[in-house]
């Protein structure tokens, strides 16, 4: 073997062939063109190559080798040195030795006292040789090489200084970065003058792999040798590079990380001289006895202990300790099953609500079936159901939030209150994972942790109001705390384990349901709140607002009274809403001017009239439109619908000579203009009986128009008053000034149903209506109508338009 480890081979399995006489070889030098031969022994090396003109030293183990140089000694001390290409190969045949090597002198034999043999081996490379053939090897290998001295030209050796040059400076730059050679050896290279001699001497220093030597022994014109030589160099600098970088870097954390120790260490020091570490170990121990103590689930205890044991071996000041003390704080500050005792008093509740609002019949029905179900299913022993999740629509101001909090009131239970107006972070809800800085639970979990019970109501304010886009969609994350078959295991991301709400009395309050996900709507029952009439806002004035406002102002009943036709007279005048928000801040107003009054000294007392209003707070800001005084050619009043309530709408046809143009105005809808032209089209099917001109298609212009031209307007409600209005003004025949209308027509003249029929019953009641004229359809809805509206009305359910035209139009001789 020629390894520098001590290794010794044999030739296992081999049979023995005779040995030829030990006597040295003839080592005749025989010339072949400009190639000399030699017959000399031959040594394959593992793992080494030898260059020419390198000395080296390498260790013989293998008997074979040890005879081929025994051999050599004899005769003129010339061996051949080639590596054979598998190293694990214990002793090579010639085909596994690669053909090109070195030939070399043997300057000194040394045995190796106590290494089994082995030998080492002084040699001096002298010139490149190849294999030319094996003639034998056993017992050892004695070959014919074939020596090819390689001659340059006069003119190339110019060019070869050239390449001797740039292999000196780019091996200083790989000197200077990698540090593997010596600054002595640089000046021995340096001071080589030959470039293929400073070409096998680089190459021999450098620390590269067995495969890229060879190569570099068998290139025997001395300038390709460098080039590749300098390749080889650059490639080892830039891998330099990178590892005196990665070494930079392991100094610098292996530093960070002994001077962190040496600091937690004097910390530990201190804190216990300053008896912190055991304040320390008493929060560990309140940790312990929670645990045990909580109603945690069980599959959720080992990982708090694992949280809790973590934290025990972190310094105080340590920044993941905080964040792990803040995660425990908020898992045992949640109740974990801890409830309030509910009052099922269905008597008690209806009181409860009758006192805090007034109306809403349907709204504390429905409540009241909740909590008669539930006080029946608790007292009968059955399971308890899943509550539904009650969605309470309608306009604002019409008391949805109140209601939630009289519902609370009634059951016992505490109330929170969470805003979802423009929320667009799925964590409000979800909560961020505590790995982040400030991470922080989701408003479910933080009002339960607040409330400290796990069957509060929890008010849902606003859903409808609720973004979505790119910053995130929490209306998705909402699915699962509002659907009763997945809430009772709610995942919050910065709690990690399930949590039970379905305990929580979950209510939501919106302005429409347009906006609200189909999904999400579909996991709530809707409950509509409709506007109110004005009966019921005075109602709620006097029994309410009133009283609530007086206290707020330093006022007493005595000092301020407001008739009921006062309080008419300010909703009609001073407010168009659906609710008593804005009726609430006008009854302010009025407190407010009567404290002036009463705090100058000007009134002890003052009882407001209807008269009195413009007087305290300005002119009034609406009107509304009033029944016509007389019957007209061509005018038909018809009934709306509003965010904020019911309204009237004159519908004003004039006919001109012309061709049979449709003009439409008024900021009339696609809708609304679609029941013009259906409505026409009925029309022309009725000229006989109504005695029109048939040919007014084609010579007359009808113009329609819809006051209030501001305002837009649109909808199908409208069809039939568009109707008799039309055929009002071709056939010359007015229209009843005390009748008003609402239905969609069809082409055949049928009246379809409508919605919003309160609202438009209690606007034609303000308005001085004495009829009104609803589909047949709608004949339902007139329960929801309160019975003091109902009783001043006269309510004619149509079902064609036939019956339409019979009620609305009086004879052409009834004109006034």
């Amino acid at each position: 073997m020629e390894k520098k480890t001590n290794r010794s081979a044999t030739d296992p399995g081999k049979k023995k062939k005779s040995t030829p006489s030990r006597t040295a070889p003839r080592n005749t030098r025989k010339r072949s063109g400009q190639h000399i031969h030699l017959e000399i022994p031959m040594i394959p090396l593992r793992g080494l190559t030898v260059f020419p003109g390198i000395s080296l030293t390498f260790d013989v183990a293998r008997e074979k080798s040890k005879m081929a140089v025994e051999t050599a000694m004899t005769g003129s001390q010339l061996i051949f040195l080639v590596a054979q290409r598998d190293m694990a190969i214990d002793w090579p045949s010639p085909d596994d030795i690669y053909s090109i090597g070195c030939v070399a002198k043997i300057r000194q034999v040394v045995e190796q006292p106590g290494s089994e043999g082995t030998i080492k081996l002084l040699v001096e490379g002298i010139r490149r040789a190849t294999l030319f053939s094996v003639l034998h090897s056993d017992p050892y290998y004695l070959v014919d090489v074939q020596e090819f001295p390689y001659q340059l030209e006069e003119d190339d050796l110019f060019e070869l200084e050239a390449f001797r040059r740039q292999l000196m400076h780019a091996l200083d730059q790989y000197a200077s970065m990698s540090g593997k050679i010596s600054h002595e050896a640089l000046i021995a290279i340096s001071s080589l003058s030959d470039g293929a001699e400073a070409a096998d001497t680089v190459a021999a220093n450098l620390t590269i792999n067995q495969a890229e030597k060879q190569e570099l022994l068998e290139e025997i014109d001395p300038r390709e040798r460098i080039r590749k030589l300098i390749i080889i160099l650059g490639r080892e600098r830039y891998i330099a590079e990178i590892e005196k970088d990665i070494g930079e870097k392991v100094r610098t954390t292996i530093e960070k990380n002994q001077k962190d120790y040496i600091l937690r260490e004097q910390m530990k020091v201190i804190q216990h001289e300053l008896g912190e570490q055991e304040s320390l170990q008493d929060e560990v121990n309140v940790y312990y006895e929670q645990l045990k103590t909580k109603n945690i689930p069980a599959d959720a205890k080992p990982r708090l202990e694992k949280e809790i044991s973590r934290f025990s071996r972190m310094p105080a000041g340590y920044p993941e300790a905080a964040v792990i003390r803040n995660y425990l704080d908020m898992i045992f500050e949640l109740p974990w099953g801890k409830m309030d005792q509910e009052h099922l008093d269905i008597t008690k509740a209806r009181k409860v609500l009758d006192r805090d609002h007034y109306g809403l019949k349907k709204v504390k029905e429905r409540i009241l079936e909740y909590l008669a179900v539930r006080k029946l299913r608790i007292d009968t022993g059955r399971s308890e159901s899943k509550g539904p999740i009650l969605c309470l629509v309608g306009p604002p101001g019409t008391g949805k939030t109140s209601i939630a909090r009289s519902v609370a009131d009634a059951l016992g239970r505490k109330y929170t209150r969470m805003s979802l107006g423009g929320i667009h972070d799925e964590a409000e809800i979800r909560g961020h994972r505590k790995t982040y800085i400030g991470a922080m639970p989701g408003r479910i979990i933080n009002a339960i942790r607040q409330i400290g019970t796990d069957n509060p109501l929890i008010l849902l304010d606003e859903i409808d109001k609720v973004g979505s886009d790119f910053r995130g969609d929490p209306s998705s994350a909402l699915l699962e705390v509002l659907d009763p078959e997945q809430n009772y295991a709610f995942r919050d991301h910065y709690l990690e384990i399930p949590y039970d709400l379905s305990k929580v009395l979950f209510i939501t309050t919106a302005n429409t349901t347009d906006t609200i996900p189909q999904a999400l709507l579909d996991r709530m029952e809707i409950v509509p709140i409709s506007g109110y009439t004005e009966e019921e806002k005075v109602e709620i004035v006097a029994r309410h607002l009133l009283a609530h406002q007086l206290e707020a102002n330093a006022l007493t009943r005595k000092q301020l009274t407001m008739t009921r036709d006062t309080i008419r007279a300010l909703i009609s005048g001073y407010t168009r809403e659906a609710g008593v928000r804005q009726l609430e801040r006008e009854v302010a107003h009025v407190c407010r001017r009567a404290a002036i009054m009463i705090a100058e000294g000007k009134k002890d007392q003052l009882r407001v009239k209807p008269d009195d209003l413009e007087s305290l707070i300005g002119r009034r800001k609406f009107r509304f439109e009033k029944a016509q005084e007389s019957n007209q050619i061509g005018v038909a009043t018809g009934l709306a619908w509003t965010f904020a309530g019911g309204d009237t709408l004159s519908i004003e046809v004039n006919v001109m000579s012309g061709s049979g143009k449709l003009e439409l105005t008024g900021q009339l809808g696609d809708v609304m203009k679609e029941s013009a032209r259906a409505a026409l089209t009925y029309i022309r099917t009725m000229v006989e009986p109504l005695g029109i001109d048939p040919e007014f298609a084609v010579k007359k212009d009808i113009h329609i128009h819809v006051p209030e031209g501001a305002t837009p307007k649109d909808g199908p409600s409208a069809g039939i008053t568009l109707a008799v209005a039309v055929a009002s003004a071709l056939s010359g025949r007015p229209v009843r000034h005390d009748v008003a209308m609402t239905g969609e027509i069809t082409l055949r003249g049928r009246v379809l149903p409508i919605g919003g029929l309160k609202e438009k019953i209690i606007a034609a009641k303000r308005a001085g209506i004495e009829m009104v004229l609803i589909p047949v359809e709608n004949e339902r809805d007139l329960e929801d109508i309160p019975e003091s509206v109902l009783k001043q009305l006269r309510i004619v359910p149509v079902a064609h338009m036939n019956e339409v035209l019979s009620e609305a139009l009086l004879p052409a001789q009834s004109s006034r």
